[in-house]
């Protein structure tokens, strides 16, 4: 599918349309606690409610509350168009929770759009029966094609029951998320690379990841600034400048189309991309267990 194709067919999914971003609203569903990777950059707290981020809720939903909370939701938004999984961990390490969610979602909301967010460790499992579901919307961060690189972003990576630290870890990870985004373009999915630029470790790298997710078929990149979480590895380096990451799209704007308009919005949002209103539909706030 042709970039302009996507554009035609995200028309009303504020992520993948700059245009759209002030007409349609969107929900995170976050039904997905558990992650199988540790970025270096991330440390998930849910009940954070004064924190704007990815990982970041202040409740956790099962499937059935949030089939629920989307009809409330639509009943007090008329412009509600996208229903998105997006964490608070991954949504693929999350697969049975996440697949009744889709399920009972397109079952009972058949005209909202089905997105969904993952660091692609699962996808080659899931992708096609993801196509099945009908999500026609995967964003995928990928913030490497080079083991030497991707081994300073990442911790480690449970897989198949172990947990993989340095390069034996980023190689899976790698090579599963190449698959995955190759799969899902092939069977017409709208495929957006989120990338985290961290200065000094990937942020000259970028233009080489986004040339690979040119070839793959991705239809656009999201380079997104680094937010320093506190507790994280990462927690200590300066957060990147709006300044740098203008000047990474621009650079990178000749190899895909670029999202500009990113809000690194939580798991939970609710509403407009520049105006979340998930607070007003909050039920309460479930603590991480554990």
């Amino acid at each position: 599918m042709s970039c302009r194709q996507a554009e035609i067919t995200a028309s009303k999914h504020p992520c993948y349309s700059a245009e759209s971003q002030h007409k349609f609203a969107r929900m995170h569903l976050p039904v997905a606690p558990a992650c199988n990777i540790q970025c270096n950059y991330c440390n998930r707290l849910y009940d954070c409610v004064n924190e704007s981020r990815p990982g970041v809720t202040s409740e956790i939903l099962s499937p059935e509350q949030a089939n629920a909370k989307i009809g409330r939701v639509q009943a007090g938004l008329d412009n509600l168009a996208v229903i998105g999984i997006a964490g608070p961990g991954d949504a693929l390490a999350n697969w049975p929770q996440t697949r009744a969610t889709l399920v009972a979602t397109r079952q009972n909301y058949p005209d909202l759009i089905l997105c969904l967010s993952t660091n692609g460790l699962m996808l080659p499992q899931y992708a096609e029966e993801l196509v099945e579901l009908g999500v026609r919307h995967v964003t995928v961060t990928l913030n490497s094609v080079d083991l030497a690189i991707s081994e300073k972003i990442y911790r480690h990576i449970d897989w198949q029951g172990q947990r993989l630290t340095g390069q034996a870890g980023v190689r899976i990870l790698l090579e599963n998320q190449l698959a995955g985004i190759r799969t899902l373009t092939a069977r017409g999915v709208l495929v957006k690379i989120n990338i985290v630029m961290i200065p000094g470790i990937n942020d000259e790298h970028i233009p080489e990841v986004v040339k690979v997710a040119r070839d793959l078929g991705a239809c656009m990149t999201n380079i997104m600034p680094l937010i320093p979480a506190g507790g994280s590895a990462f927690g200590h380096l300066p957060q990147t400048s709006h300044k740098d990451v203008a000047a990474m799209r621009e650079r990178c704007q000749e190899f895909l189309p670029q999202m500009k308009h990113c809000q690194q919005c939580r798991a939970d949002a609710i509403g407009l991309i520049y105006q979340d209103r998930a607070a007003e539909f909050r039920q309460c706030s479930i603590k991480q267990a554990g």
